[in-house]
């Protein structure tokens, strides 16, 4: 009867919930509570802190990738450490402040390791947004449905130095990307089909603040 009762407990500590971030505390400098610091590929170290940002959603906070490494192919990534899920969603409010080679902020989800997830980003340079996977470290676009195998993504505006929010649904083999609440496409993949952490993402140069943190596991 004990050990029941202890696989219970362990069980339902566990496993994923909803949860809200909003990154009120700028005291904690580096990254805050529950978060790792990691990168896909090479290039100078990434340099996510809490600073403060008035015209926040939810002010005074946010956390920021600082670092200004121009390597083109380098992804410094913050991963959110709570109990992994396969289906859910995430959102994030966002907003590029700066970046030659890139401006670019996303969400990861089916987290393995910083060779292994999902990824979907939106580029104020580019002005697109595009989903893509990573695996064994090579980073591949997805095509959204209904456009051609070789289409990148959607066009859409994306505005330096102002606030935007993005979100995705993923459900099995099928994810659902929003923007400020407008949906911008569908895709679909199978190669990583099993839990994983989600997080967020930048590329290169990208200096990019976040707020509003926002996991729904299903």
């Amino acid at each position: 009867m004990r050990l029941t009762v202890a696989v219970l407990v362990l069980t339902t500590v566990q496993m994923a919930k909803p949860e809200s971030v909003h990154f009120d505390r700028c005291d904690a400098g580096g990254a805050p509570p529950h978060w790792s610091v990691a990168m896909t590929h090479s290039g100078g170290q990434p340099r996510w802190a809490l600073v403060k940002d008035p015209s926040a959603p939810s002010p005074p906070c946010v956390f920021a990738q600082l670092s200004a490494d121009p390597t083109a192919g380098r992804f410094p990534l913050a991963i959110w450490e709570t109990a992994p899920f396969r289906d859910g969603e995430v959102a994030v409010a966002f907003k590029p402040v700066a970046g030659t080679v890139d401006q670019a902020a996303g969400i990861v989800w089916r987290y393995r390791d910083p060779n292994s997830y999902y990824i979907v980003r939106a580029n104020a340079l580019e002005s697109n947004v595009v989903l893509y996977k990573v695996q064994n470290g090579i980073r591949s676009s997805i095509a959204p449905i209904g456009l051609p195998s070789r289409a990148y993504g959607v066009k859409h505006p994306i505005n330096t130095r102002q606030w935007s929010t993005l979100r995705v649904i993923f459900r099995d083999s099928l994810f659902t990307v929003f923007l400020n609440s407008e949906k911008l496409f569908d895709a679909e993949d199978r190669s990583l089909d099993s839990a994983g952490k989600t997080g967020l993402w930048t590329k290169a140069d990208s200096v990019v603040y976040f707020d509003n943190f926002e996991v729904k596991p299903k």
